[in-house]
C-alpha cells in the first residue's frame, strides 16, 4: 500500500510501510533502545536525502515476548497494512516463526536482533541478519581459553533455543583449541533461585572452574548474585559472557554489577569515530525526551545495528522503486484464513536483491550482507568487568586473533574475580567432593612394580610398589592438593578383573578416575585415554638362555681383528715392502744381489717390523720416513690386537641360544609372555601361532619353563626383563629385536587438566635424586647384570673403520716416497730418455721407447756409485781397476771387434790408454760407441788411471 505522502521537489514521495516487531510491552533495552535508532534512522536519512522518491512509512507492532503474539503481528502487518518489510523481531524463537511467513509474502525480514546461529539453516532469500550471529563470537572466547590454556569449560547457557542455537559452535571451537567440555549446564529461563543454587552447587564439586555463560541479561543477573552466595566469584574461577550479557553492561544495575567482578565478556568492537559520538548524543537527547521516565539508559551495540538496518532498508526501497511498484498480487484463496489470505509483494524479490547487495559504512562499522543474508563478521573486544562497568582489555580479529591493541585504542589490565591478579588454573580438586578413584591392577607377579595386599583381620588393603611410589612422589610435588584412593581392579575373590586393556578401558567408561600401575602407553590405549609422559624405559624385548661361548677353538687367534682389517694389514705388509725395495735398491747393499734374495730380504724386512725385528741398513731418507709411519703404525695395532686377544682368552663369554626371531618362527618353536599384557598382541601380530605361546606369571614360572624346556625364549617389557636378569644373572641374557613402546604411564581421562601438570611433576621426579632413591629400594643397587653377560656383539672384534686413517697416512707417505724417487732418478738420467745413435748412413736416430725404458731399467738395477754408501769401496787399494767381462774375445790384452771398416781415426780413438803393471782391469760389456760393437776383456796390471768412453754415462774403469 502506498500514498504520496508530500512533495520533494518536483516529484511526490511514495510512502512504503515497513512494520516493526518488537517486546515493546516488557521495555527491554533491545526493544525501547532498538525503536528509537529506528525512528532517528527514517528521519536522518529521509533529511539527508530530501529528493528520493519513496519514505518509509514505519508501523510498529508489540509481540509481548511472545512467540504465537509476534507470528499474529506479522500476520497482520502483512494482511492489513501491506508492509513491504519487516524490521524485527527481536528474539531468535519469534524470527523461527516470522521467516516462513515473510519467504510466503516475499517481503523481507530484517532482524537486528537475532543472535541464533540455526537460524542460518533456514536459508531463506527475504531473511536478513542485521547483527552479527552468535557463532562468530565463539572464536574469540575460544582464542582466550586458549591464551590462558585452559583445558576445561563447562558451557551454562538458558535452556531454549536461544541458549542451545550457541553450544554446538561454541564445542567445536574449544575443540580446536584442544579444550575440553565435560558437562552442560542448562538452565531454565523460568528457574528459581533455588533452583539456580543447585545447579551451581554442582558444578562446585567438579574440577573445572572455567565456565561461558549465554543467556539473557535478567537471567545472568540472578546467576551472578547466586553464585556470589555460594563464593564461586572468589580466587581460582573463571566466568566469561557472551555479547548477550556484555552488550548491556552499562545498564546493569550496580548490585549486579558488584556480584559479576572479575568477569570477562565479549563484545562486537565498535569503532570510536565521530559520527557515533555525535549520534549518541543526539540519540541520548532524544531517548530522555520519549523515556523521562529512565535516568541511565545507554545505547549498545543493537541500537547501532536497528540504525544501519533501517538505512539499509530504505537505501533498497529507493533503488527497488524505480524499477517497480510496491503492490501486492491477487491471492485467489476464497479461504478466510489469515494464512492462505497472504499475498506475494510484487516488489518483494527486487528489494531482496538490493538489500544484499547493500554496502557502506555504518555506526556500527562496515554494513555488508555475505550472500546468505548473514552480516559480515567483525572484531570482537574483551571486556572486564571491574567497578562500575567493563574495561576493554583486549580486542580479537579473525585474521589476527588476539591482541592487546586495536587501531590504537589502549587495553587495561584483567582483573580476575575476587580482585585476584593471578591467572586461575581453571580447575581445582574439590575438598567438598569425592576423592579420586585410581584404579590399580592386581597380579601375582613382579611384586616389585604393584602389590596389592589385604589383611585378613582388619580387611583393610594395602597397595605398594614402585610405580605406587613413583605416583605418590609425583603428587607430592603438585602445587595444589589431590586427594585421592586406590581401588584394586579386582572381582569378588580378589583375583584380577581382567587384563590391562581392560582396567585402562574402565577409565573411559568413567568407573575409574585415573589408573595408576606398571601400565604401558601404547597406540590403540591412547584412543579412549591419556597418558602422562612415561617414567621408565621402553620397548619390548627377547629373553633367552645363554651357553659358553665355543669361539675358544684353534683359530681363536683370528677373532681379535676383523677379515677386511687382516687383509688390510696383509696387503700393507706387501706394499711397504715393495716401496722400501724401490728406494734401497741402487743405495743399498741389503738389498741387492740376485732376484729370489732380493724378494726374501723385503718380505723379511716388512713382515719383521711387526715385532720390530728386522735389521737391514735402511740408507735413503724416504725410506726412513716410510719405515718410522709405517712402525708406528704396526705398533698400534698390535698393541690393540694383544689387548683383544687377552680380552677373548681371560673374560668368560656367554652366547644365546637364539639370536634371531625368525629361527623362532622358522622352528616354530614355543615362546612365553607375561600373563594379561599387551605383548601377546604384539607376537600375533610378528607371527606366532595361539598354540606356541605360553603364558607365565611371575619371573619364578618364567624360569621353570625355561628349565623344563617349554619355551626357547620369552618377550616382555624391558622393566620386567631387567627384573628377572637381576634374579637369573648368569642363566639368560636380553637380546635383539627391540620392539618400541613407550614405558609405563599413568592414565587419565581424555582431556584430563590434570594430565600436564601430573606431566610436568614426572620429570622433575625421574630427573631428580629421588628417583634413584626409589629404584634402590625396590630394585636394589645391584639390579644390572654384568655388561659381559648380556653382550651378544662379536666379542669386541677390532674392524678397519678404527684403523682407516692410519692406513691412510702410511699409504700417502709410501706413494709419496715413490714419486719423489721416480721423479729425481728419471730427471737424473734423462740423457738416456734423448739419447740419439748414429745410423749407418750416419743419420741420427733415436732408439725405440721401449728400448730406452729397458736401458733406465737396466740403470736402475745398476749400483748409483755415487752414493756414500759405494765411495768406501772406489778407494784405490791395490789400484786394481776391475772392468766387469761381458764378453771375452781373446785373452789379449786390448781386443777391438768391428762389424764394418773404419776409418782411422775411428782406430786411434779405440787406441788403449797405457797401462801399468800394478792395475787389473776387468771389463766386460757390450758397448754400441758410434756404431761400433766394442768386446774387451782385459785382466792385465797397469799404472795409472783408465776410462773407456762407449757414450754411456758411469760406465767407468773402477779401481781396487
Amino acid at each position: 500500500m502506498t500514498a504520496a505522502v508530500g512533495q520533494s521537489g518536483n516529484a511526490t514521495a511514495v510512502a512504503v510501510n515497513v512494520g516493526v516487531i518488537l517486546d515493546l510491552n516488557r521495555r527491554t533495552d533491545v526493544a525501547q533502545v532498538g525503536l528509537s535508532c529506528v525512528e532517528m534512522a527514517v528521519s536522518e536519512f529521509y533529511d539527508a536525502h530530501p529528493n528520493y522518491t519513496t519514505r518509509i512509512v514505519i508501523a510498529t507492532r508489540d509481540s509481548g515476548g511472545d512467540v504465537v503474539q509476534a507470528a499474529a503481528s506479522a500476520l497482520d502487518l502483512i494482511n492489513n497494512v501491506q508492509v513491504q518489510a519487516i524490521l524485527g523481531p527481536e528474539t531468535s524463537m519469534q524470527a523461527n516463526f516470522l521467516i516462513p511467513l515473510g519467504e510466503k509474502a516475499q517481503i523481507p525480514v530484517i532482524s537486528f536482533s537475532a543472535s541464533s546461529p540455526t537460524l542460518a539453516s533456514i536459508r531463506s532469500p527475504y531473511f536478513f541478519r542485521a547483527t552479527q550471529k552468535d557463532s562468530t563470537q565463539v572464536n574469540a572466547i575460544a582464542a582466550i581459553v586458549k591464551a590462558f590454556s585452559w583445558r576445561q569449560v563447562v558451557p551454562i547457557y538458558v535452556d531454549n533455543a536461544y541458549g542451545e542455537g550457541i553450544v554446538p559452535s561454541l564445542v567445536d571451537s574449544l575443540d580446536a583449541v584442544d579444550a575440553r567440555v565435560p558437562y552442560r549446564s542448562a538452565i531454565s529461563a523460568s528457574a528459581t533461585d533455588d533452583q539456580i543454587g543447585q545447579e551451581l552447587y554442582k558444578l562446585m564439586t567438579m574440577q573445572t572452574r572455567v565456565f561461558v555463560v549465554h543467556m539473557a541479561p535478567n537471567l545472568g543477573a540472578r546467576l551472578f548474585a547466586k553464585a556470589k552466595e555460594v563464593e564461586m566469584m572468589s580466587p581460582g574461577y573463571v566466568w566469561i559472557v557472551t555479547d548477550g550479557i556484555t552488550g548491556f553492561l552499562n545498564s546493569i544495575d550496580s548490585s549486579v554489577l558488584e556480584s559479576m567482578q572479575g568477569v570477562l565478556g565479549v563484545k562486537p568492537h565498535v569503532p570510536r569515530t565521530k559520527e557515533v559520538l555525535e549520534f549518541r548524543s543526539r540519540w541520548k537527547r532524544k531517548f530522555q525526551r520519549d523515556h523521562p521516565e529512565i535516568l541511565d539508559a545507554d545505547l549498545n551495540s543493537y541500537g547501532l545495528w536497528a540504525y544501519d538496518a533501517t538505512v539499509a532498508l530504505a537505501t533498497a526501497i529507493e533503488k527497488a522503486g524505480q524499477a517497480t511498484n510496491f503492490t501486492f498480487l491477487n491471492n485467489s484463496s476464497s479461504s478466510n484464513a489469515d494464512l492462505d489470505r497472504i499475498r506475494a509483494s510484487s516488489s518483494g524479490p527486487n528489494l531482496a536483491l538490493e538489500l544484499s547487495r547493500a554496502k557502506f559504512a555504518g555506526l556500527s562499522g562496515e554494513f555488508a550482507m555475505e550472500p546468505d543474508g548473514q552480516l559480515k563478521g567483525s572484531a570482537y573486544e574483551v571486556v572486564n568487568v571491574n567497578g562500575n562497568g567493563g574495561r576493554v582489555v583486549g580486542y580479537w580479529t579473525r585474521g589476527g586473533g588476539l591482541a592487546r591493541e586495536l587501531a590504537n585504542e589502549s587495553t587495561a589490565t584483567v582483573i580476575w574475580p575476587g580482585d585476584a591478579a593471578a591467572v586461575p588454573k581453571g580447575f581445582q580438586m574439590p575438598t567438598s567432593g569425592k576423592k579420586l578413584r585410581i584404579g590399580v591392577p592386581v597380579k601375582d607377579g613382579f611384586s616389585e612394580f604393584v602389590s596389592v595386599t589385604t589383611d585378613p583381620e582388619t580387611n583393610k588393603t594395602s597397595v605398594t610398589g614402585y610405580c605406587i611410589d613413583i605416583f605418590e612422589a609425583v603428587v607430592q610435588t603438585l602445587p595444589y592438593a589431590l586427594p585421592f584412593e586406590y581401588v584394586p581392579f579386582a572381582n569378588a575373590t580378589g583375583d584380577s578383573a581382567g587384563t590391562y586393556n581392560d582396567l585402562v578401558y574402565q577409565v573411559f567408561l568413567g568407573n575409574f578416575d585415573a589408573v595408576v600401575g606398571d601400565t604401558t602407553v601404547i597406540a590403540n590405549r591412547s584412543n579412549y585415554v591419556d597418558f602422562t609422559l612415561p617414567y621408565t624405559e621402553s620397548g619390548v624385548s627377547m629373553v633367552v638362555p645363554v651357553r659358553p661361548d665355543g669361539s675358544k677353538n684353534a683359530w681363536l687367534f683370528l677373532k681379535p681383528l676383523t677379515w677386511d682389517l687382516w687383509m688390510t694389514t696383509f696387503l700393507f705388509f706387501l706394499f711397504i715392502g715393495f716401496v722400501v725395495w724401490v728406494l734401497e735398491h741402487r743405495i743399498s747393499k741389503d738389498f741387492r744381489g740376485p732376484p729370489s734374495h732380493q724378494a726374501g730380504t723385503s718380505l723379511w724386512f716388512s713382515f719383521s717390523t711387526m715385532v720390530f725385528a728386522h735389521r737391514e741398513n735402511v740408507v735413503s731418507n724416504l725410506a726412513r720416513t716410510v719405515v718410522i709411519i709405517w712402525c708406528f703404525v704396526v705398533l698400534i695395532l698390535t698393541q690393540s690386537y694383544t689387548a683383544s686377544f687377552t680380552s677373548l682368552l681371560t673374560v668368560q663369554r656367554l652366547q644365546p641360544t637364539v639370536t634371531d626371531i625368525n629361527e623362532l618362527l622358522r622352528k616354530g618353536e614355543f615362546v612365553g609372555y607375561q600373563d594379561g599384557s599387551f605383548v601377546v598382541g604384539l607376537l600375533k601380530r610378528i607371527g606366532f601361532r595361539d598354540d606356541r605361546l605360553v603364558p607365565y606369571d611371575n619371573s619364578d614360572h618364567c624360569d621353570t619353563l625355561f628349565g623344563q624346556g617349554r619355551i626357547a625364549a620369552a618377550f616382555d617389557e624391558i622393566p620386567y626383563i631387567k627384573l628377572f636378569l637381576a634374579k637369573h644373572c648368569s642363566k639368560y641374557m636380553m637380546t635383539d629385536p627391540s620392539y618400541k613402546t613407550d614405558g609405563f604411564g599413568f592414565v587419565f581421562p581424555k582431556g584430563s587438566v590434570l594430565v600436564p601438570d601430573i606431566s610436568r611433576a614426572v620429570l622433575n621426579v625421574t630427573e631428580g635424586d629421588k628417583m634413584t632413591k626409589i629404584e634402590e629400594a625396590w630394585f636394589g643397587k645391584n639390579s644390572r647384570c654384568p655388561e659381559s653377560s648380556t653382550s651378544v656383539s662379536p666379542g669386541g672384534q677390532l674392524g678397519l673403520n678404527s684403523f682407516w686413517s692410519l692406513f691412510l697416512i702410511a699409504g700417502v707417505a709410501a706413494v709419496s716416497a715413490l714419486i719423489i724417487f721416480a721423479a729425481t732418478f728419471v730427471y737424473q738420467h734423462r740423457q738416456i730418455l734423448l739419447q740419439q745413435q748414429e745410423g749407418e748412413d750416419n743419420s741420427q736416430s733415436k732408439p725405440s721407447f721401449w728400448r730406452r725404458i729397458m736401458r733406465l731399467l737396466r740403470t736402475f738395477d745398476k749400483k748409483d756409485l755415487k752414493c756414500h754408501t759405494f765411495r768406501d769401496d772406489n778407494r784405490v787399494g791395490n789400484n786394481e781397476v776391475n772392468l766387469v767381462s761381458l764378453n771375452v774375445m781373446s785373452p789379449s790384452a786390448y781386443s777391438v771387434q768391428t762389424e764394418f771398416p773404419v776409418d782411422s781415426s775411428t782406430a786411434a780413438a779405440a787406441t788403449p790408454p797405457p797401462i801399468d803393471s800394478s792395475t787389473e782391469l776387468h771389463y766386460n760389456d757390450n758397448v754400441e760407441a758410434q756404431g761400433v760393437e766394442i768386446s774387451i776383456d782385459l785382466h792385465q796390471n797397469f799404472s795409472g788411471a783408465g776410462q773407456i768412453d762407449d757414450g754411456y754415462d758411469n760406465d767407468e774403469i773402477t779401481r781396487h
